[in-house]
């Protein structure tokens, strides 16, 4: 974690980040009534988090700031019950700047037919580190899942959560938000390559660990930042429950 603290201004511009953030994950499908998303406060142990509503109706104006015990320091409303994430994420990466929890359909088909996210893509080089899964099903509603949860993220930029969703945890909130998408895209193709091959995994042509490797790079600034401009200004465009 940075020592350095934000002024008022990279402040307020850091809160329209997590509103935007928040709606992206829902105009793109990723969640509907339930999901969010995070970004720590530089140089803190709090975070700015949505109040306890769809992450589509996210606003600057009204998110709260928690601390890594899933104290809330100050706003109104109440925050969602698996703040947890957030919290023990922060807690135990002091590198994490932005975190996501949401629920992409894709994502979670994979878990439950037991499949493991593979390569098949550039954009999937992403994840070319792997993506862990988190086996217990059910909600994060305590610190000691959050803990459980964290420690299965270890060092990686993606989790995914058998029957219930991803978390990504990155340095920042426009980074987490852009892995989110990606790995929900990656996860489609998956799919559709499945049943392509007719349910045969071995028939994928999966990328090599030198070939993922040469496409790694799909979190980097220059990447994030254009992909951050298409999906905030589609975002704004796309209705509620589009």
């Amino acid at each position: 974690m940075s020592s350095a603290k934000a002024g008022p201004a990279a402040l307020e511009k850091l809160r329209r980040d997590v509103a935007l953030g928040n709606r992206i994950i829902e105009r793109f499908g990723l969640s509907n009534a339930f999901g969010h998303a995070s970004a720590r406060i530089p140089g803190t142990d709090t975070f700015y988090f949505p109040t306890r509503r769809s992450p589509g109706l996210a606003r600057a104006d009204t998110l709260l700031v928690l601390d890594t015990e899933g104290q809330v320091r100050s706003g109104k409303g109440e925050p969602n019950s698996e703040l947890w994430i957030h919290a023990r994420i922060y807690a135990a990466r002091p590198d994490v700047g932005g975190v996501v929890h949401a629920h992409p359909p894709a994502c979670i088909c994979l878990t439950q037919i037991g499949q493991p996210h593979r390569v098949l893509h550039n954009q999937g080089g992403a994840f070319h580190a792997g993506v862990p899964e988190f086996e217990r099903i059910g909600l994060i509603r305590s610190a000691e899942l959050g803990d459980l949860l964290a420690r299965r993220l270890g060092a990686g930029a993606a989790v995914m959560m058998r029957g219930h969703g991803i978390t990504t945890a990155l340095a920042d909130l426009r980074t987490a938000v852009i892995a989110a998408c990606l790995l929900e895209e990656s996860a489609g193709m998956q799919l559709r390559m499945l049943a392509a091959a007719g349910g045969d995994a071995g028939r994928l042509r999966v990328y090599s660990e030198e070939e993922a490797a040469r496409v790694s790079d799909q979190l980097s600034p220059r990447v994030v930042a254009r992909a951050w401009e298409y999906y905030s200004l589609a975002a704004e465009k796309r209705p509620l429950g589009g």
